[in-house]
């Protein structure tokens, strides 16, 4: 609805048309927004709750983007800045599976992920041979060796796609399930279908396998795994191999909720390591209540102030936890 003199503007959630657009049913609560244009704003119970609503199932979405990350930079201690490349590099897989055979998105992040645990093998075993075997400034010539990586992929993106927003087709992609005068998109609901799956998959996994407790062993003291007889190596390269194969599904969801474009991971690399490091480096489940929370936050500020402020709030949450709480919402001191 928009503003003619002193009336009231309010503001739109993402996905909702103009035919959604109504007067608060529950009145004001009173507070008061400034606004660059138009006047002042005010702010209703129904768009405070259809905010909520929204960001956590955004968040969730978050948290599938950022378990990857989870894994092969709160474990592993690799300085993954190529994550998102890789994730975009995932949706662009599952576009080309839909768009060729019709395969269905979803379906088709589970058909990719064995070829990313190859491609994730590979990675590794180039960045250890490379950067990580030869000493201790590993970590900054590491972060050079990604952003090389990240803008490989994006260029071979562009040469094969061109630079045009993709996007698949579903059944549920563009219908929304009514609750109430809440409208909540089906896409949405995967993304925290799928979210809360692999974060349960993923801490199992890390938790009660052999595997997985090795992984967890390695990221605290490698020379005592190495005395036990077990290749730290190796073990971190099958973990690193995991982390990608993560990604293919979550390339699926970042085509499922929105398209995408060549250039889409710079927009998502301050989120997922804003989530990382809230969370606490290395723990599943922090990392989707980290996601929520900067879901929740996004969503409100989008509401509240407009879609220029969101992108900010990841970077700004990640520099307010590394003030106050280094070791992240659900991490131990050291």
């Amino acid at each position: 609805m928009k503003p003619r003199g002193n009336k009231l503007d309010i503001v739109r959630l993402p996905g909702k048309n103009r035919a959604g657009d109504r007067i608060p049913r529950h009145g004001l609560i009173g507070k008061r927004l400034k606004s660059g244009q138009g006047g002042p704003q005010l702010f209703s119970l129904d768009l405070l709750l259809d905010a909520v609503v929204i960001g956590v199932l955004l968040g969730c979405f978050y948290g599938a983007v950022s378990l990857g990350l989870s894994v092969s930079f709160g474990l592993l201690d690799v300085p993954h800045v190529a994550h998102p490349a890789f994730l975009v590099l995932a949706s662009y897989a599952v576009y080309f599976l839909n768009e060729q055979y019709a395969v269905d998105p979803l379906v088709a992040g589970f058909l990719i992920t064995p070829v990313f645990f190859l491609f994730g093998l590979a990675a590794y075993r180039l960045y250890y041979e490379t950067f990580e075997k030869r000493g201790s400034d590993a970590g900054v010539r590491g972060i050079a060796f990604f952003f090389g990586v990240a803008f490989i992929i994006e260029v071979l993106i562009i040469l094969q796609f061109g630079v045009d927003q993709r996007s698949v087709t579903a059944d549920y992609i563009g219908k929304a399930w009514r609750l109430g005068d809440i409208r909540i998109p089906y896409r949405l609901l995967v993304a925290f279908a799928v979210a809360t799956a692999l974060t349960v998959l993923l801490t199992l996994y890390l938790s009660r396998t052999f595997m997985g407790r090795a992984i967890r062993a390695v990221a605290q003291d490698q020379e005592a795994l190495r005395l036990m007889g077990t290749n730290p190596v190796k073990i971190k390269q099958r973990a690193f191999g995991i982390a990608t194969a993560v990604l293919g599904v979550a390339g699926a969801l970042l085509i499922i909720v929105a398209p995408v474009d060549p250039t889409l991971d710079r927009a998502y690399i301050g989120r997922t390591f804003c989530v990382v490091v809230m969370a606490g480096l290395g723990s599943m489940g922090g990392t989707l209540v980290a996601a929520i929370i900067l879901g929740v936050a996004e969503s409100i500020v989008l509401t509240m102030f407009g879609a220029s402020w969101a992108p900010a709030i990841s970077f700004a949450m990640l520099l307010g936890i590394l003030a106050v709480r280094p070791q992240g919402l659900f991490g131990r001191r050291s």
